[in-house]
């Protein structure tokens, strides 16, 4: 018996800013203005901040990091998790026209195991690139997306999208991108964990 290895297709697919997306959608006055969905702890905060400029109010610690500029010009919405689940639920079913494999990470994050899709398309760029079209023209919201012949690749790909929304790693350079990389945690981890996690 003779097994025949193909190569795997990953794309990693992770809804842009995704809340505060469904949000401005669904309320046109909030278009083209900062949104924050915080928890109403955050949100008291800011408010508090807002009192303080104008020398009313004190304010204790914030409990997450919060741009002051942000807290004083951002509006500020509670989660409403009822609608981004159905709005999530809306995307895996744009994910299931090309794949069955899927790997949800979160409401807003999916790896999709397209190395033999459903439609029919010749590489796998092309489905990352037709999601992505039907996610704007269907549900008004967009999606960044990274290609790769493995996850952790194709997140990193995802990470470093290019201006149009989407970054493929093929084999040979995947291993060109990879092998120069130093043996330390990406910026965003580092600014979370420090430098505890860096090689010597």
């Amino acid at each position: 018996m003779v097994f025949e290895m193909i190569a795997r297709k990953i794309v990693h697919i992770d809804m842009d800013a995704f809340y505060a997306s469904v949000e401005q959608r669904d309320d046109p006055q909030l278009r083209g203005k900062p949104v924050v969905v915080a928890c109403v702890g955050i949100a008291r905060w800011c408010a508090l901040l807002r009192m303080k400029r104008e020398g009313s109010a004190s304010v204790p610690p914030c409990p997450l990091f919060v741009p002051n500029v942000c807290a004083l010009y951002a509006t500020f919405l509670p989660p409403d998790f009822p609608r981004y689940r159905a709005v999530s639920r809306q995307v895996r079913e744009i994910f299931k026209r090309h794949t069955d494999l899927i790997e949800p990470l979160s409401l807003d994050e999916a790896y999709l195991d397209v190395s033999e899709n459903k439609t029919g398309l010749p590489t796998a760029t092309q489905v990352a690139r037709t999601i992505r079209e039907q996610i704007r023209s269907e549900l008004s919201l967009t999606a960044s997306a990274g290609v790769a012949p493995n996850k952790f690749l194709a997140k990193i790909a995802r990470t470093g999208k290019n201006r149009m929304g989407s970054l493929s790693y093929n084999r040979k350079k995947s291993i060109r991108f990879y092998c120069p990389l130093p043996v330390e945690p990406p910026a965003r981890s580092r600014q979370s964990h420090g430098r505890k996690t860096e090689a010597p």
